[in-house]
């Protein structure tokens, strides 16, 4: 089960700062469901996640909301 991050309605770079936040209080493998209706997020996350060292496992960015579910990395 993944524990859910709900920025809707927030902008760039906001649900990438809480992302990162909440990330940072779980553990390696753990898993961050990430909603977001920021039109640049498919980038954001994607770029926050390569650069960070975490897995993207899941990701819908075809319409708002997007949704990416997260995997820490350990």
């Amino acid at each position: 089960m993944a524990d859910v991050l709900d920025a809707t309605g927030l902008r760039c770079p906001i649900p990438v700062l809480r992302a990162r936040k909440r990330l940072k209080t779980m553990a390696p493998g753990d898993r961050l469901e990430v909603l977001t209706d920021d039109p640049v997020s498919p980038i954001d996350m994607r770029h926050f996640c390569a650069t960070e060292g975490h897995n993207i496992v899941e990701a819908h960015e075809a319409d708002a909301p997007y949704r990416f579910v997260i995997a820490k990395a350990g």
